[in-house]
């Protein structure tokens, strides 16, 4: 595969991962659906273009997973969708990034790993910026959204690390989105009588599941092989930036110092831990 063409995969992926942001955001804040009925139609969909597309693959086979996964990957849809009732685009995905992030490093450390000095230092400050971001204020995000996103991460961060090793990663993560579908249903059910569903609203659901998380997936898995570790780590950097750019250009959402103080720490932190750690070995 040509340097172009895994660059234009690579960006095209981390589009769509922002999207998700987006296109939640979008919908729980200019339409009329709630949040349980988002995330089961963003599953439901996921699922079925994840699925079709694990089956249409040369040598595709009937999808994969596990419950536990599963569970881990509906805690974070569930989390995500909720938090977005309140959180701007930009401070979802901020929050989102460094809790996942937060969560593979910390599973890094208790398994062994030594982090360098700068490492460490980078730690810290991605730690400053989060709890810079959520410190009360005029401009902070809603606390108990921050904690929600704070947990989709942490959620996201051990889907990740349980899907490593797991198979072919297209088929586990269809067969898990098939798996999370129930569990949002009885989500939905549980809350039925704050369901309000609309043509607008679904219509963004069905696009995160089967764009931004279903094809963003797929298009993702397929540049990846062709990326180094600490590149493809690098790269995902960009996500919570292109939400927050995204947030102010389709969305109106204003960027506020804050939010930008926090941004710079909690990536600039994190770009010291992936890149320094990706230093003389191979991931």
């Amino acid at each position: 595969m040509s340097r172009a063409r895994i660059a234009l995969l690579t960006l095209l992926a981390l589009v769509a991962f922002a999207g998700n942001s987006l296109l939640c955001r979008a919908a729980l804040a200019q339409t009329g659906i709630d949040a349980a009925s988002f995330t089961l139609v963003r599953l439901l969909s996921g699922a079925v273009v994840l699925g079709l597309l694990a089956w249409l693959r040369p040598g595709g086979s009937r999808s994969r997973g596990n419950w536990l996964s599963a569970l881990a990957l509906f805690a974070y849809a569930a989390a995500f969708s909720f938090a977005y009732l309140q959180l701007t685009a930009g401070a979802g995905a901020l929050l989102l990034f460094g809790a996942v992030q937060a969560t593979m490093i910390a599973h890094g450390v208790w398994s062994g790993e030594r982090l360098r000095p700068l490492q460490l230092g980078g730690l810290v400050l991605a730690c400053g910026g989060l709890v810079g971001l959520v410190l009360p204020g005029l401009s902070a995000p809603p606390l108990a959204a921050a904690l929600l996103m704070m947990t989709a991460g942490i959620a996201w961060g051990v889907y990740s690390l349980r899907g490593r090793g797991a198979g072919d990663p297209l088929q586990v993560t269809a067969g898990n989105f098939l798996r999370a579908v129930p569990m949002a249903a009885v989500l939905a059910l549980l809350m039925f009588r704050q369901a309000s569903p609309d043509a607008a609203g679904l219509g963004y659901a069905v696009l995160s599941g089967a764009l931004a998380s279903g094809v963003g997936y797929a298009i993702w898995y397929s540049a990846l092989p062709f990326l180094k570790s600490v590149t493809a780590a690098t790269v995902q950097l960009a996500v919570p930036v292109i939400a927050a750019l995204g947030g102010v250009f389709l969305l109106g959402e204003a960027l506020t110092p804050r939010l930008l103080v926090a941004s710079a720490a909690i990536l600039g932190g994190i770009a010291m831990v992936v890149v320094m750690g990706g230093r003389g070995r191979v991931g």
